[in-house]
């Protein structure tokens, strides 16, 4: 069952969504959502003052892509808050922050939480315009889900002016339930080596390999900035924003199935 405090994110991040949504037709102005984007968070962001050395942390943003019911919403929270919500329930687009280590650095990541609905389709180049990163979700359990990740894959290229550099992971969402499963792990392989990214198989509800998504994405956006890489090393929760602040080691994973 959702919880108190879960009813009441989604229902904050539905009223100021479509507020900035009523905003954006108002003022005609396609760029709205880049510009707002950070103020459609479900939660209450933290103060990104910079610290005392002077520079200001460095923000990456990545943005979930897929299918409706793929569990898309369902791997974000639990990177978040470490829950797992069963009902599902279309996602309008909410956005999330929280600080990291990433390889003994400081960082925050940006998560933008699309819909996968058709009906929003129209609203999406605004969204892709902002990413930096893009983990473009199917569920092993539905074919039509994984055929559909060639489309989003070329959504992107196109807004983002790119043929193939934008930082992608390709996943492969419920993997709890591999005996039923109807996309080949094989195929899934095949898409990715195409597309020259990495391919990874989660599961929201076991919480398996969702923080290795998350971190190995933030590390190939910031390869792709420039800065400088680590040894590989798992990164660790520095916070959470929000009211559910928390503070934890990550393991990291070496299997990506």
């Amino acid at each position: 069952m959702l919880t108190c405090g879960n009813i009441c994110r989604r229902v904050w991040s539905f009223i100021k969504n479509r507020f900035l949504l009523l905003v954006s037709f108002i003022k005609g102005e396609s760029n709205c959502f880049e510009n707002d984007i950070e103020g459609m968070s479900n939660v209450k962001k933290q103060s990104s003052a910079a610290p005392p050395g002077g520079n200001a942390p460095v923000v990456h943003k990545v943005i979930m892509v897929g299918s409706g019911g793929v569990g898309k919403s369902a791997l974000t929270l639990q990177f978040m808050y470490d829950e797992f919500v069963e009902e599902y329930e279309p996602t309008k687009a909410d956005s999330y922050r929280k600080k990291v280590a990433l390889d003994g650095e400081e960082c925050s990541i940006d998560i933008l939480d699309t819909a996968g609905q058709e009906d929003y389709s129209a609203i999406r180049d605004n969204y892709y315009r902002s990413g930096e990163g893009f983990i473009c979700v199917f569920s092993i359990l539905d074919m039509e889900s994984f055929e559909a990740t060639n489309e989003f894959r070329e959504q992107i290229l196109r807004v983002k002016n790119s043929d193939n550099s934008v930082p992608i992971i390709l996943v492969g969402n419920k993997a709890d339930m591999r005996e039923d499963r109807l996309v080949p792990l094989e195929l899934a392989r095949q898409r990715a080596e195409q597309w020259g990214v990495m391919y990874i198989e989660t599961s929201a509800k076991r919480r398996e390999n969702v923080d290795k998504v998350f971190y190995d994405l933030m590390r190939e956006i910031k390869r792709r900035k420039g800065g400088t890489l680590g040894n590989g090393g798992a990164g660790h929760d520095a916070g959470t924003s929000g009211s559910r602040t928390k503070k934890r080691g990550i393991k990291k994973h070496c299997s990506i199935l």
